[in-house]
Formats: structure tokens, C-alpha cells, sequence
């Protein structure tokens, strides 16, 4: 059930992209998929997601969106390079006019990464945009939330701009 936040976003979501019928790709890591359910948790705007990529292994990012596997390898998958590139990829391979990719690590800490890092990417409608996020080891829902509100705020942006 997404939050009050996440659910006001997703009308302000579908008012946008209502006015010029786009259409949306997602490809998520961190979040597996809350950013699509959020979307099609609201029957006014579900109609708005044209797919959306679960991307959760490194070997899910290289084969569902064609990353290079040196790549995705040498950050664990995170970084803005990898947002951007699995956003351009999820628009590429979908009928999507506009795409966002969320990738980081949401915690516990597993190894030397930088818990709470969190990257979201968009590509399509007019141009791309990136965002870092260091929110530190909030907890895992706390981490998925935030990353699904930004990604919803930057997909406005994009809608509207």
C-alpha cells in the first residue's frame, strides 16, 4: 500500500501525463518494483505504465537491458552511469515515451557500500535527468520510499517541462 506521499505524487503523476498521453517504462533495482505497483495501484494512471523492468542482480540489469557486464560490475550496479544507462535502456526497449531507473543500496550493509546510496535516472520526453541520493542506513523501507518519491517528483518534472 504506498504512503500518502506516494499516492499524491502518482495523481500529480497522472494529471501530467494525461495531458500529452505519454507513457511510462520503469526499470527498478533497489525498490523491486514499488514504483510500478505504486503506479498501478492508482486505476487512474495504471494505464499510463507501458512495462516495467525488475532489475534486481547485475545479471538481471545485463540481460533484461543489455548493460556491458564490466560495467555493471565495477560499482555493483550503482552509480549514475548505470541509472542513466538502465533508464535509456528500459525507453529503448519498451513503447515508452518517458523511462526512470532507480538503483542503490538500501541496506543492511552487506560490504563496503555506501548504505542509503541510491541513483535515479530518466530518459525521453525532453531529455534525461540524474539524481544521488545519501540517506544514510534509514532502513530499507525508509531507502525505497524516498527513492520512489524522487522518482516520481523527476517524472513530473519531465511530464510538465
Amino acid at each position: 500500500m504506498p504512503s500518502e506521499t506516494v499516492s499524491r505524487l502518482v495523481t500529480r503523476l497522472g494529471e501530467a501525463v494525461k495531458q500529452d498521453c505519454t507513457s511510462l517504462a520503469t526499470a527498478e533495482s533497489c525498490t523491486g518494483g514499488q514504483l510500478s505497483a505504486a503506479i498501478v495501484a492508482d486505476p487512474k494512471v495504471s494505464g499510463a505504465l507501458e512495462r516495467g523492468f525488475v532489475v534486481y542482480s547485475l545479471d538481471a540489469k545485463c540481460e533484461l537491458l543489455d548493460l556491458e557486464r564490466d560495467r555493471v560490475e565495477q560499482c555493483q550496479g550503482v552509480s549514475e552511469d548505470i541509472a542513466r544507462a538502465m533508464a535509456v535502456a528500459a525507453l529503448h526497449r519498451s513503447h515508452a515515451d518517458l523511462a526512470v531507473a532507480i538503483t542503490g543500496f538500501a541496506g543492511p550493509r552487506e560490504g563496503e557500500e555506501e548504505v542509503g546510496l541510491v541513483h535515479v535516472a530518466t530518459a525521453g520526453g525532453k531529455g534525461a535527468r540524474h539524481r544521488e541520493l545519501h540517506l544514510g542506513d534509514v532502513g530499507r523501507e525508509a531507502v525505497c520510499e524516498r527513492a520512489v518519491i524522487v522518482a516520481l517528483e523527476m517524472l513530473i518534472e519531465q511530464a510538465t517541462a
